[in-house]
This record gives structure tokens, sequence and C-alpha cells, in this order.
């Protein structure tokens, strides 16, 4: 996988660095409760934003759904990230993942710094679900760029092999020295990820304050440990899993949040 290519930009940065940043991730399961029965969008964004975050890593975000549209008295005409972005993160990035004749779903960063760039890398296999990698590279206030990328792997282990690789070759693309972090719904419940992005420097949150990362799936009564957060040239602080109420009725998985030291 190649980088992007380089540009001319005009955006200044002030003189204070920015040392520490708090990340979220969270499977947002379509706005829908765990069975699908009930549209929580407007109650999600409350909760995401009393979490008081710089950057928000959104997985299984919709883009538009005639089907819901229909369905739900409630449903907002809005693209879930960006009502999601309301006020708060001004700057959001979207990749499509699955696209299908009622609609479109997929990965989303929200940030409140600038996005420099972004690139969604289609990871899908044949005859596996729709999957990609969301690339973005982000300005930080007073820092080099980080980059950032949004992931969501497939339920077959044999594709979230392959689909790890192709993350490692984007790692391995990217600036030696580069901030990174790779957070989202990585489906590996058996933890065979942690090694494989060790050896691109990458260590997760959890796994380096608790020995393992957070058990997320199902919210309510988390059991598999599906999502993760990862950094390199960049140290964690704090992480945090949240599986109590509201969260534990606002999607099927809990949602992980850390601290970054710059």
């Amino acid at each position: 996988m190649k980088r992007f290519p380089s540009e001319n930009r005009t955006h200044e940065k002030p003189d204070i660095a920015l040392d520490t940043l708090r990340v979220m991730t969270l499977n947002v399961h379509k706005g829908l409760t765990f069975f699908g029965r009930k549209y929580m969008l407007p109650e999600l964004r409350d909760a995401i934003n009393a979490m008081q975050v710089d950057m928000v890593f959104l997985q299984e975000v919709i883009g538009a759904h005639e089907g819901y549209a229909k369905r739900l008295v409630d449903w907002l005409p809005t693209p879930q990230y960006e009502y999601l972005a309301d006020t708060l993160w001004p700057q959001f990035a979207y990749g499509r993942n699955a696209v299908y004749p009622q609609g479109d779903h997929g990965n989303a960063l929200l940030s409140k710094f600038p996005i420099l760039q972004h690139q969604n890398l289609d990871v899908t296999l044949s005859g596996s679900e729709e999957r990609g990698l969301l690339h973005c590279v982000v300005d930080i206030p007073g820092r080099a760029e980080i980059h950032a990328v949004c992931v969501h792997l497939g339920l077959r282990e044999t594709h979230r092999e392959r689909q790890l690789q192709l993350l490692s070759d984007l790692l391995d693309s990217l600036p030696p020295g580069a901030p990174a972090i790779v957070a989202g719904d990585f489906n590996d419940w058996r933890g065979r990820a942690g090694p494989i992005l060790a050896a691109c420097g990458m260590q997760e949150a959890f796994a380096a304050t608790f020995g393992a990362p957070a058990k997320t799936f199902p919210a309510r009564w988390p059991m598999l440990r599906l999502d993760r957060i990862y950094v390199r040239n960049a140290l964690t602080f704090s992480p945090q899993v949240h599986s109590r109420k509201p969260w534990s009725h606002l999607s099927d998985h809990a949602p992980l949040l850390t601290g970054i030291q710059l």
C-alpha cells in the first residue's frame, strides 16, 4: 500500500504543543440496540459528547438507509457520522465499506483537530463481509502529524489474518517516527492480532496496563475481547471500558477510551 501523495499545505500550527489526547472507539451497531429494536442515535450522541474526548473512532456507521428511514419514525436524514460529530468535532471522515440497494455503512473518524487527508482502504476478501481501514492524517496543535486508522475486521479468522497483514503493510509504509493510533472492532476473540501488530511496533492500551485487551462484547455482559486501541511512538494511560448504563443499552459493543501521551 502506498503512502498519501505529498501536497502543499497552508495550515499553520499554534505555538503551544498539545501533549496528550483522549480517544475513544465504538462499534455503534448502526445506531440500533442489540437486537435492532430501537433507534438510539440521539442518546448515543449525548453519551459520546459526555466523554469529552478529542477523537472518536466509529464502526458500522450509516451514511444512508432508505429502509430504516421508512420503518423508523424518528430516523434522522443526516448521515450518522455528521449527526454524531455535531458541534464538538468539526472535522470528520467517512469510509464507506458496505454498499447495498437501500444505503451504505462504514467507518468514521470524528476529530477536534484538522484531518489533512483521509483514504479508505478496501480490505474485503472474496465472499466475505465488506471491510475497510479508514486511514486519516490528523494535524495536532504544535505537533507533527499523527496517523489514525479506524479498523473493522472480518468475522472469519482466515479473513482477519489477511486483513491484519494488509494493516501491517499500511503501518510499515508510514514514516517510522510518526505517532500512529489504530482503533476499532478487530473481531479478534482468539487474540491473534497482538503479536502481528507488535511486530509493527504497536502496543495495545489495555494489554499494556492490565495484561490483556478489554472485554467489550456483548455490551451488557462483556465476555469477548473484540475492540482494541493500539499506539506507536506514543504512550497510553488510564484506559477505560464502559459497559454499564447508559452504554450497555446503546450498542452491542462497549466503548473503549484511553489517554495518549504524545
